[in-house]
């Protein structure tokens, strides 16, 4: 028989429903405020003119993009920048017409004077893609010396003014590296039930009040638009100091932000990934590409990342159908905590208020995926991107 309290609830229940509540009430109160998405998102936050505008690169892996290249490469070169701008393609051994369809955007939008296609070499051991690709456009870079380098990838289109808003933060806060969150695409039916969600678990891993914050240790930026001062760059080593990274950005803020830079990360909706994931396969995979390196590859934190995401987001849902009242009203407590956290997300992508109390159905399939992505780490097939492996077991 199980044991019980004075009130008649049984122990175990009772410790998990409290538990469980003072896990959300962390997560509300005292994580950052990482879900109250006003106080970041760059769409409404002021941009100053800085006194004179710093001269930029933008540079752009790019490896089989034909999809989506011409959008992306007419989003910079219609940038309303007022300072020096040059942008590089950087085409890492497409095998479709990525080239091409990038200098026929370019030719079209009349930047042909300012956009260059440069033909990556082949990639190197103990390179990852991206960086192979961005280092050998800082390599060869010998026309001009930016203040700045503007990172970007080959399926965002990003809004005019976006680089203008990316130095003007720089600028005015003193920042080595800032970054814009992208929108991301939130059309289909898994899009809705399962991007927002990868938006507001990536804040709470890395919430940007902690990012900015100089005496924190978390570091974090988004990938996908990243102003770099060149000088950081080069105090931390360039990017041989993060070659082999698969979540690239974060290591880059993170290196920046060891060697004493100032990080900066906001969000936007004004710049948007045109990537789409039509199918649960497609997120399933977009997840399990990174979810294990996250977990820095070790199966005791994949143990317990499941066990924790099975405590967080499942149990408060199974324990507000118990039949004792003080166990369904905690449960009940942390997942409306849950909800109310997640609904600022919800809101962001323009969803029905409805969808926020289904957050613990994309938990329980993010579980699933970070499961997967260590299953393939373990098989030899980690962190697919574009028909390469990018985190490979290492042989015994």
């Amino acid at each position: 028989m199980p044991i019980a309290t004075e009130w008649g609830v049984p122990t175990a229940a009772l410790i998990l429903a409290a538990l469980t509540l003072l896990i959300w009430v962390v997560m509300t109160f005292f994580r950052g405020a990482f879900w109250q998405l006003r106080a970041f998102d760059d769409d409404i936050a002021p941009h100053p003119a800085p006194a004179a505008w710093p001269r930029v690169v933008c540079v752009m892996p790019a490896r089989n993009e034909a999809e989506t290249i011409a959008r992306a490469v007419a989003s910079l070169a219609k940038q309303d920048y007022p300072g020096p701008l040059r942008i590089v393609i950087v085409d890492d051994q497409s095998e479709d017409a990525t080239s091409t369809l990038a200098m026929a955007a370019a030719q079209e939008a009349g930047a042909t004077n300012r956009v260059e296609i440069m033909r990556g070499a082949t990639l190197q051991s103990g390179w990852t893609g991206k960086m192979w690709a961005l280092q050998q456009e800082i390599e060869s870079h010998t026309q001009d010396t930016p203040e700045y380098f503007w990172f970007t990838d080959a399926d965002v289109v990003h809004a005019p003014d976006t680089l203008a808003r990316l130095v003007s933060h720089a600028e005015q806060q003193h920042a080595d590296l800032v970054s814009l969150m992208v929108l991301l695409q939130a059309k289909s039916f898994p899009e809705h039930l399962l991007m927002p969600p990868f938006l507001y678990y990536f804040l709470m891993l890395y919430p940007p009040k902690w990012i900015e914050e100089p005496k924190a240790k978390t570091a974090g930026a988004a990938g996908g638009c990243i102003l770099l001062r060149r000088t950081a760059l080069e105090r931390i080593g360039g990017f041989a100091a993060i070659r082999a990274e698969v979540i690239d950005d974060c290591a880059l803020a993170r290196a920046v932000k060891r060697s004493g830079g100032a990080v900066w990360m906001g969000l936007t909706r004004r710049s948007v990934s045109l990537r789409e994931c039509r199918t649960f396969a497609e997120v399933r995979d977009l997840i399990a590409r990174t979810a294990f390196t996250q977990l820095k590859y070790s199966p005791l934190l994949l143990l317990g990342t499941l066990a924790g995401m099975l405590l967080a987001y499942i149990a408060p849902v199974v324990l507000t159908f118990h039949p004792q009242p003080m166990v369904w009203r905690m449960g009940l407590a942390a997942w409306l905590l849950m909800a109310v956290t997640y609904l600022p997300t919800v809101r962001f992508y323009g969803l029905s208020p409805l969808w926020a109390p289904l957050l613990p159905v994309a938990a329980t399939f993010y579980a699933y995926a970070t499961w997967l992505s260590a299953v393939r780490y373990w098989l030899g097939r980690g962190g697919q991107w574009k028909g390469r492996a990018q985190a490979v077991r290492a042989a015994p």
